[in-house]
């Protein structure tokens, strides 16, 4: 059974700082493609950054420059380091699992989701 965790979230002023993490169980994580996706309330959940299996990346051109994608196969976590943030970052943060093999930022592309992490950033 596939469980992801994601954690690191909290409040931070604009230009700084947060890494979000997370713990992934229960299939073999280095063979399959994962991403992180942001959604806020009343709008559609949105792709932020993806890792394919073989570890290419993907973004999104709002956070290119911004946001780095990460995996440690060994600890079988996934990690978002996010810095100079805007309060337009602000948003519930999931983890995701997708057994394609690319990189999508579609949320249909992707097949496990965890519960998320509040990012809130002030001004």
């Amino acid at each position: 059974q596939v469980q992801l965790v994601e954690s690191g979230g909290g409040s931070a002023q604009a230009g700084g700082s947060l890494r979000l993490s997370c713990a992934a169980s229960g299939y073999i994580f280095s063979t399959y493609s994962m991403g992180w996706f942001r959604q806020v309330p009343g709008k559609a959940r949105e792709g932020v950054a993806a890792v394919s299996r073989s570890g290419i990346t993907n973004y999104a051109d709002s956070v290119k420059g911004r946001f780095t994608i990460s995996k440690d196969n060994a600890k079988n976590t996934l990690y978002l380091q996010m810095n100079s943030l805007k309060p337009e970052d602000t948003a519930m943060y999931y983890c995701a699992v997708s057994r394609s093999l690319g990189n999508s930022l579609f949320p249909g592309a992707y097949d496990n989701w965890g519960q998320g992490t509040q990012v809130t950033v002030s001004s």
